[in-house]
């Protein structure tokens, strides 16, 4: 007798192939476009840009970091789902299930780090701010740039005493108040480079600042909130002008070493000699760096020359508060981050902090001679 009962179809479950599928396709067409800076241009300056500021926008009336409370869930989430899976397969669920659950949770970091490339990455392909704002770097003398340090450290010096102190000659401008003033230092700086207008907001200040010292860094960009997050634990008197950089990776200033000038050149421009002290104070770390190794007697008759018993004061700070944080870890993050810079084409990787330099000798390099 024939079975007349229709067939049951088995359900094919499209979700996990899928939620793996799309975002391994995005990476590739990443790949793909990313070599191609005028599709890059259109989708970081005329997409990525204003989405990711308007993002900053909103987040900028919640009291804390976006960035850390999504690290704390997506990390969190996946402690949860691990053990959860653990425990299922143990009940005899089958391993099947245990292999589902992993390949998920591989789907979420898939679509994370499609979010990095095509929501920051892609900012390294598109045009840097050299190339917008036309200002072009060239070989410099050894001259030149003791020139420029010495500009440098003659104005550190003669702010270094207009700033608040304690009774000590500590600087005493406390973080929150450096971040409170930070929206206005963009301000005479976006007349000379209109491309880095935008409507500037708060910088946040990370829960975790002492985690970031550790791990060797000062602040953070997350574009998935637009947020400029500052590592408050630093040194006060280097924090606004962290504030400034992180601010320029705001306004889709990707190369670290661009970030690290423009976050200096708003830093010196702006009304705030809180700020301007800032800017010339970090502008002058960065020049010591490279006229040190090539003339130390020149760094040192420059320093002898300029440096007051307040700048001294904040130099040693600084240089002792991160002479007690070196480790391996603070190694290992540096490496690890070095090689992120690599991998997104930016050949100098860390090294391209110092590399502002070059940056800093052509823009102030005429003021020296005025």
């Amino acid at each position: 007798m024939v079975n007349m009962e229709p067939k049951t179809k088995q359900k094919v479950r499209w979700g996990l192939p899928a939620a793996l599928a799309l975002p391994v396709l995005l990476l590739g067409l990443f790949a793909l476009v990313k070599g191609n800076q005028g599709l890059m241009d259109r989708w970081v300056f005329g997409a990525m840009a204003p989405v990711e500021q308007f993002w900053g926008r909103l987040w900028s009336w919640a009291p804390f970091s976006g960035l850390e409370l999504w690290i704390a869930l997506f990390l969190l989430g996946n402690v949860v789902w691990l053990i959860r899976a653990l425990a299922l397969a143990v009940r005899g669920r089958g391993w099947s299930g245990l292999v589902r659950r992993l390949l998920a949770l591989g789907a979420a970091w898939l679509w994370l780090w499609c979010g990095v490339c095509w929501l920051w990455n892609a900012a390294y392909y598109a045009a840097s701010f050299t190339q917008r704002s036309g200002l072009e770097t060239d070989l410099y003398s050894l001259e030149e740039l003791a020139a420029v340090t010495e500009y440098f450290a003659r104005n550190a010096a003669r702010l270094s005493g207009q700033v608040p102190r304690d009774g000590e000659g500590h600087f005493a401008v406390t973080p929150g108040e450096s971040i409170s003033r930070g929206p206005d230092v963009y301000e005479n700086l976006t007349r000379e480079f209109p491309c880095l207008y935008m409507k500037s907001v708060e910088a946040k200040p990370l829960l975790c600042s002492r985690l970031q010292s550790v791990l060797g860094f000062t602040g953070m960009y997350f574009p998935f909130t637009g947020e400029a997050n500052v590592n408050v634990d630093a040194p006060a008197c280097l924090i606004p002008a962290t504030v400034a950089h992180e601010m320029a990776h705001q306004r889709m200033v990707a190369s670290e070493l661009e970030a690290n000038f423009v976050g200096i050149a708003a830093c010196t421009s702006c009304d705030d000699p809180v700020y301007q002290y800032s800017g010339y104070l970090m502008g002058l770390i960065q020049l010591c760096n490279a006229l040190y190794p090539v003339d130390g007697q020149l760094w040192y008759d420059i320093a002898g020359r300029w440096f007051t018993p307040e700048l001294s004061t904040d130099w040693k700070d600084n240089n002792d508060y991160w002479q007690a944080l070196e480790s391996p870890v603070e190694d290992a993050a540096g490496e690890a981050y070095d090689s992120f810079l690599k991998g997104n084409d930016q050949e100098l990787g860390m090294r391209s902090y110092g590399a502002c330099v070059d940056l800093l000798v052509a823009y102030y390099g005429p003021m020296t001679a005025a």
